[in-house]
């Protein structure tokens, strides 16, 4: 199968989110046409505390109106490596340094540009308190690794893919 010729694209900007409507043509003369959520790169990290807690961040979430326990991450800004991102990202939502390992890059899923770059962090100790700022109020929360297994399979965790792609680069699945 090879990837249908893409005829168009249109940005359509709705208040915050940016939407690209893409025509396509299929393979057999079809146009088909989608909106895609036009997203930037973004990183994530799996942090974990020299005794092996997992370090997560509470916070309220407005897609599903819940408070979540996330893994730390965000948009990467202009002019950053993913490196960079992942330890301004860290240290912001949690508080936290450590030693940063990149595990690869994630998609988010079909109909979105979104990238992800996943991180690990190791040996992570408390530098400060975490940065609530641009709406997002952060508590941080640690669970030890069986708890932060079940948390992955609770259908809970936004980065699933961070924290499933995290535990099997430290062998710890």
């Amino acid at each position: 199968m090879e990837p249908w010729p893409k005829l168009s694209e249109e940005l359509l900007e709705t208040g915050y989110r940016k939407l690209l409507r893409r025509t396509f043509r299929q393979p057999d003369g079809t146009l088909s046409v989608f909106d895609i959520k036009r997203e930037p790169l973004v990183v994530c990290v799996l942090p974990l505390t020299p005794d092996r807690q997992v370090i997560l961040a509470r916070q309220f979430r407005p897609g599903p109106e819940q408070v979540l326990l996330e893994l730390p991450g965000g948009c990467m800004e202009a002019g950053e490596t993913p490196l960079q991102a992942a330890e301004r990202e860290l240290l912001e939502e949690t508080g936290y340094t450590g030693n940063l390992q990149y595990v690869g890059e994630s998609l988010d899923d079909a109909y979105t540009t979104l990238v992800r770059h996943n991180f690990v962090a190791t040996d992570c100790c408390r530098l400060q308190a975490p940065r609530n700022e641009d709406g997002e109020i952060t508590e941080v929360v640690t669970l030890s690794l069986d708890d932060f297994r079940q948390h992955l399979r609770s259908g809970q965790l936004t980065d699933v893919e961070t924290g499933y792609l995290g535990l099997d680069h430290l062998g710890l699945l």
